[in-house]
């Protein structure tokens, strides 16, 4: 029996966790040079850090004003990190990267 067991369980296959998905929602203000560069670094930052496990869900203001209430935005561009918790927010274009792993904890401070 446990040699059965052994073979329908490939090796390693128990020890992997689901990867975890990160979900981040950045507030911009239109098409700005602001929001873009803003874009721009998370998602080239996204695809260092964590290439297939993040989605970027972007809310432009400028359309949407009434969302900007939901995660209390006073700045723009805002980057909020929904999941995995705790929820972190980042004010600014991202340019900072050491500054951005930090804020989502993808990163030692130090």
């Amino acid at each position: 029996m446990d040699k059965f067991q052994e073979a329908a369980e490939p090796k390693g296959k128990k020890r992997k966790a689901e990867p975890e998905i990160w979900e981040l929602r950045l507030y911009v203000a239109g098409q700005s040079a602001k929001s873009l560069t803003a874009f721009a670094n998370l998602k080239k930052i996204c695809e260092e850090q964590m290439a297939g496990r993040y989605r970027i869900e972007v809310i432009d203001l400028l359309v949407n004003p009434q969302l900007a209430k939901g995660d209390q935005i006073l700045a723009l561009p805002t980057l909020v990190k929904k999941l995995p918790p705790p929820i972190r927010k980042i004010i600014g274009d991202l340019s900072n990267t050491e500054r951005v792993l930090v804020g989502l904890d993808l990163f030692p401070m130090g």
